[in-house]
């Protein structure tokens, strides 16, 4: 369950998502933009509004945050909250802070939704599949190291006392990793801020995550999902946002081909592998930390059982696209979806 990138496809020529074509609009107001770059991918935002100078100051808080938050969880920053977690794996509890148990209450929920398939602590796994390696060879790992390492993962053994503030591995040798919730999390958090500094109208984008608060003049945001086989900039279905989230897992942004299969990066945590599930996943939640978890855990359950899950879950809506590129629509979304095209099918 390898962290993912950005998933959401382009719509009219922007980075990952992009609104649509422009409306009337009241005078003044005219679209914001900056961009950052934050744990480990581009952090885009965009503010449909008639102040620039408050757009812009807001626009620094919200980077000041995730560096904040990033700091907090990231696994690659010395004295982060997951780091402590980790290293005081099967010896004792270690005090963290308030944001990082909130996430872990959520992931919590999110695994037993899935039955598991969701797990923070598939970080046992990490450096044992590669690929950005130049060798296609190296990058399929032993497949006794892979075995000797699932019993670390379970989400069961971490524990969480929300009244002490503390979380606690219980084995040692078990890793968590928050890269399949924490940027959900942030942007949570981000669409808190600029609401608080009179910033209605935005989006946030990170990686496969967005936010779309308000709406761009007098529409929704539109964004695109991306086809999974096609062009980066190729969308096959679009939606219509307002203060919604949109989070996508896809099988397309961290592969390689062997044996002619595809390696990916969403790894199954009970067989240590990619799953040979789903090309896509986007889940549209009212909270981005449900969907980012969400959008993960509904891919490695698969298309029917992830798509029976979306069903009894109530506000959570999503759109799969299948390994054998079939549509799947949760009922919420059936008159709301646009289609474009039929995504491109392709191995």
């Amino acid at each position: 369950m390898i962290p993912r990138l950005a998933a959401i496809a382009l719509l009219l020529g922007s980075a990952a998502c992009a609104p649509s074509e422009s409306p009337p609009a009241p005078p003044g107001a005219r679209l914001v933009e900056r961009v950052h770059t934050t744990m480990g991918s581009e952090l885009r935002l965009t503010a449909w509004t008639e102040d620039e100078a408050a757009a812009v100051a807001a626009f620094d808080e919200v980077f000041r945050e995730f560096e904040r938050l990033d700091a907090l969880m990231s696994v690659w920053r010395e004295g982060s909250d997951v780091v402590h977690i980790n290293a005081a794996a099967g010896v004792r509890p270690v005090a963290v802070s308030p944001e990082t148990i909130e996430v872990l209450r959520v992931a919590r929920q999110v695994s037993e939704w899935t039955d598991g398939k969701f797990d923070v602590t598939f970080g046992a796994l990490s450096g044992l599949w590669k690929f950005d390696a130049q060798n296609q060879d190296d990058r399929i790992p032993d497949p006794a190291a892979v075995r000797a390492r699932l019993p670390l993962i379970d989400y069961r053994d971490l524990e969480v006392d929300e009244q002490a503030g503390t979380a606690f591995l219980r084995r040692e040798g078990m890793s968590a990793h928050l890269g399949g919730i924490g940027k959900g999390y942030a942007a949570d958090r981000a669409s808190d801020i600029l609401r608080r500094r009179g910033i209605r109208d935005f989006l946030i984008q990170s990686g496969g995550d967005l936010y779309a608060g308000g709406r761009r003049g007098d529409r929704p945001w539109r964004v695109g999902i991306r086809d999974p086989r096609g062009p980066a900039d190729q969308s096959f279905a679009a939606l219509d946002l307002t203060d919604a989230t949109f989070s996508t897992s896809g099988d397309y942004e961290r592969f390689f081909m062997h044996g002619g299969r595809r390696y990916h990066h969403i790894i199954d945590p009970d067989l240590g592998e990619p799953t040979r599930g789903p090309r896509s996943v986007t889940i549209v939640a009212d909270r981005a930390v449900l969907a980012d978890a969400l959008s993960t855990g509904v891919f490695l359950l698969g298309a029917r059982a992830g798509m029976a899950l979306i069903e009894k879950l109530p506000d959570i809506e999503g759109v799969i696209v299948s390994e054998r590129n079939e549509v799947l629509v949760s009922s919420g979304l059936q008159d709301r979806l646009i289609r474009l095209a039929l995504p491109t099918d392709a191995r």
